[in-house]
């Protein structure tokens, strides 16, 4: 078996089950223990699991969406405020899965302009608004985050042009770099970056570094970051020293 097919089933496995030991990826694959850990130590250092003593482990989405919306909402709220008012009538906006950007997309009712998402929370917010164009880029349907994700999702970006897209994130690193939990999620953020003249992304200050293993992207590609007081300071140094503007709501 070629090694990159090799890590892509561990990969499997791990996000079938959580968690798994050296041992038992061993025998799965017929390679020695030394083999499973140069893969484990690999896969780690491109952020696609988390190693663990023995073992490697990914983040599974354990937590609902209905949860996560109720952590920190006065401060998503006025996140999602502060991000609204850089939108202008006209734009064509890409607006990312999250809590906290589905606030903002209740900020955005009424607005003569073109939101298109990946995000069911998103279309919940708009779908039944006139002034609103709501485009749905279509994918497979992850229920437990309200989101899609997939081929078909990275594809339709490819024939999107947006003036900005406003992203989320589970942690924002010391580094100014974007990160995520979910491997899925991560291809579809990279895109709608691809798709768009600014991406800006939305980040209150539990956020500061947060949790994510996986990069999405780094300082370079951003152009904004909109977060509430209590944001690492430093972090935010890092970010406005790369000429990122920081909007603090």
């Amino acid at each position: 078996m070629l090694t990159a097919t090799r890590q892509a089933k561990i990969l499997d496995t791990l996000r079938a089950d959580g968690e798994v030991t050296v041992e038992e990826l061993a025998g799965e694959f017929g390679v020695s223990l030394s083999t499973i850990r140069r893969d484990l130590n690999t896969l780690s250092a491109e952020g696609r699991l988390r190693r663990v003593r023995g073992g490697g482990s990914v983040e599974p989405d354990r937590v609902p969406f209905s949860d996560v919306e109720q952590q920190q909402r006065p401060e998503k709220s006025r996140i999602a405020e502060r991000a609204a008012e850089m939108v202008a009538d006209g734009d064509v906006v890409l607006v990312d899965i999250g809590t906290t950007t589905a606030l903002l997309a209740r900020s955005l009712r009424g607005r003569r302009i073109t939101v298109i998402t990946s995000s069911l929370a998103v279309i919940d917010q708009l779908r039944d608004d006139d002034a609103v164009e709501l485009i749905v880029l279509g994918g497979v349907v992850r229920k437990n985050y309200h989101s899609m994700v997939g081929g078909l999702t990275e594809q339709a970006l490819t024939q999107i042009r947006a003036t900005t897209c406003f992203l989320g994130t589970s942690g924002v690193r010391p580094d100014g770099s974007i990160a995520d939990t979910t491997s899925m999620e991560v291809p579809v953020k990279r895109a709608m970056i691809e798709s768009s003249q600014r991406a800006v992304v939305l980040a209150d200050s539990s956020k500061f570094p947060g949790v994510g293993i996986l990069s999405v992207c780094g300082p370079e590609d951003l152009s904004g970051v909109v977060t509430n007081d209590g944001a690492d300071p430093a972090t935010l140094d890092v970010l406005r020293d790369g000429g990122i503007e920081v909007v603090l709501a």
